[in-house]
């Protein structure tokens, strides 16, 4: 994953707090909106993950600002914004109600928008429903052309459509978390991630009908933390901190072939060097003659060899040497030592031969004490005596909580369709997954990942093999902002990139705002500098003390569900009074990142 330099702002310095109130706009509820607790049976954190924490709100990426979620009565609601003063009630879009059946072990009802006429709903019972609708913005009622009881309870991850050959298909990604049969030790659940294709199956001319043609299954120890299939199914990517694998296709298991070991072969040569010379020692026959032996060097390359044999090192060297200066030997009569005098004093060299993996680097004994030596600082758990003015010393004790890296790395992986197997696999390590979000409805949905102390942005392009993952944004210290928060329990951001925003589970959402210029006269009181751009930050603390259920950011507004109401937030439109912290005058902030973010 390479990081757009371009897209980082390493002079960004605070979030300035501003006073302006945000317009918030309530729509209450005629009914409670369902939301499903945990039973104790559930006690693990997978079940916490994918149910305990799960976003009742759908935001619908094809229509601007409209939003729908499912009450009590198995009914999905619909609410469209146009006039923030003027905010209707919620509108009845379709009712699983008549269909649904009693299930104990019910979990969410979840729903993904596959296209701008396709939505896929679970009623969180184990039914899936496949709904054709109009034009969803206005408020228009969905049909189901496709609903089948799947068995256990599931959510619903991710859904795409497309059209191949005349075909139309639906890949749908479901997530199951059932009881592990196979390993009685462990948690006793194990998390499923099924795949299907369905498709429309009836002839030409005839009513439509559809069908799963194909089921997929993968099974791994952890909830992802982002899922979603590839445009045209051709694909599903995958981020968690436990790998996942392909157990079933249509009920048959998969075989898992193991990578088969690699053969470790003995180096034909090993090699030292200083920052002048170099020294290679090359195996050869026992009993070899300095007239059997076959030796060619000019300042860029160098072949050794034995006669009626192919040569046993040959190539292009890293850099240039003095074949003046240079010489060789047998020794022993088992090898043969070469001595190379570097043309370039200092740099050492990373290969022998560009390209040549048949030799082993030797790291001498001075060499490895002098490295020790220079790493030293890095590593030790004690206070450097001597630091540099520009570089203060730290030790892990002074690491706050938000800086420590989870011990488990996570990956994100890249599967193919057809071969079932991993054609990519990315290792994050200390990049925290943070939130996933729908930038463009007609690609994969982005996941964003903490990268030092900021936010980035990622776009998965499936279809660029070598750049399948496509920095698009960056949100300036989020990624620090974000793990101080401990009441945290959603984030997200605008689809523009103007803001990120983050909401606890009770009452209160911060807003963060790119950096824009301001139209009065700035300074920064410590440093005397004039400033030209603020990043500004906004608090809005909500008339409700019921749990924060939902929320969704579009471009212009912030919407938050509770169980009895639907909160609006205009953020477009930013204010410009702000309270400038400054440590000369102010006391120190608390949970600040190295650039003073509040």
């Amino acid at each position: 994953m390479q990081v757009n330099r371009d897209l980082l702002d390493p002079n960004f310095e605070v979030y300035r707090l501003s006073l302006d109130a945000i317009p918030t706009y309530t729509v209450e509820l005629d009914t409670a909106v369902e939301e499903v607790k945990l039973k104790d049976a559930h006690y693990t954190l997978a079940h916490m993950q994918a149910f305990g924490m799960y976003n009742y709100l759908h935001l619908d990426p094809w229509y601007e600002d409209s939003v729908l979620f499912v009450d009590c009565k198995g009914r999905v609601l619909s609410l469209t914004v146009t006039l923030d003063t003027a905010l209707g009630k919620p509108r009845e879009v379709f009712s699983t109600a008549s269909e649904s059946s009693e299930c104990e072990d019910r979990v969410c009802a979840s729903l993904s928008f596959t296209s701008a006429t396709w939505a896929a709903l679970s009623d969180g019972s184990g039914r899936l429903f496949l709904l054709r609708s109009g034009k969803r913005g206005e408020g228009s009622n969905s049909k189901p052309l496709f609903s089948e009881d799947l068995g256990e309870p599931f959510t619903i991850l991710h859904s795409v459509s497309h059209v191949q050959a005349g075909l139309h298909t639906m890949e749908v990604l479901l997530l199951r978390i059932p009881v592990d049969l196979e390993d009685p030790k462990g948690s006793g659940f194990v998390v499923s991630l099924e795949w299907l294709t369905v498709s429309n199956t009836a002839a030409q001319g005839q009513e439509k009908k559809y069908e799963v043609r194909k089921r997929r299954v993968l099974r791994g120890k952890t909830v992802p933390h982002y899922a979603a299939v590839a445009p045209q199914g051709k694909g599903l990517v995958v981020a968690s901190d436990k790998p996942f694998v392909f157990t079933h296709v249509d009920g048959c298991a998969v075989e898992q072939i193991e990578a088969a070991p690699v053969e470790r072969t003995d180096p034909i040569y090993f090699w030292q060097q200083t920052g002048e010379d170099i020294t290679v020692c090359v195996r050869t026959p026992e009993g070899l003659s300095r007239e059997e032996v076959e030796f060619q060097l000019t300042p860029d390359n160098i072949s050794i060899g034995v006669r009626g044999f192919p040569p046993l090192l040959g190539g292009q060297m890293f850099a240039s040497v003095d074949p003046e200066a240079s010489a060789w030997i047998i020794k022993e009569d088992r090898s043969l030592e070469v001595t190379l005098q570097k043309r370039s004093e200092g740099p050492m060299w990373p290969e022998l031969v560009l390209g040549d993996s048949r030799g082993e680097y030797v790291v001498s004994d001075e060499q490895a004490a002098l490295i020790h030596e220079r790493l030293t600082h890095l590593t030790s758990e004690n206070l450097n005596a001597n630091p540099d003015v520009d570089k203060p010393p730290c030790n892990n004790q002074e690491l706050e909580d938000c800086d420590v890296v989870p011990e488990d790395s996570s990956s994100l992986t890249h599967f193919d369709a057809e071969s079932l197997k991993p054609t990519q696999v990315v290792n994050l390590g200390s990049n925290q997954y943070l939130f996933t979000v729908d930038v463009n409805p007609s690609e994969m949905p982005c996941l964003c990942l903490r990268h030092d102390v900021d936010a980035l942005l990622w776009q998965p392009r499936p279809d660029r093999p070598d750049h399948m993952w496509e920095h698009i944004a960056t949100f300036n210290a989020l990624g620090y902002v974000q793990a101080s928060k401990r009441e945290k329990k959603f984030s997200t951001c605008a689809p523009d990139f103007s803001y990120a925003s983050l909401c606890e589970c009770l009452r209160r959402a911060m807003i963060y705002r790119q950096p824009a210029p301001v139209d009065t006269v700035l300074f920064n009181r410590k440093q005397g500098r004039q400033i030209g751009q603020v990043a500004k930050q906004q608090v809005a603390s909500l008339d409700s003390d019921k749990p924060i259920l939902g929320f969704r950011a579009t471009n212009e507004r912030l919407f938050i569900l509770t169980a009895a109401n639907l909160f609006v937030l205009k953020v477009s439109n930013p204010g410009a009074f702000f309270f400038l912290c400054d440590q000369t005058t102010a006391p120190p902030c608390q949970s600040m990142c190295p650039h003073h973010v509040h």
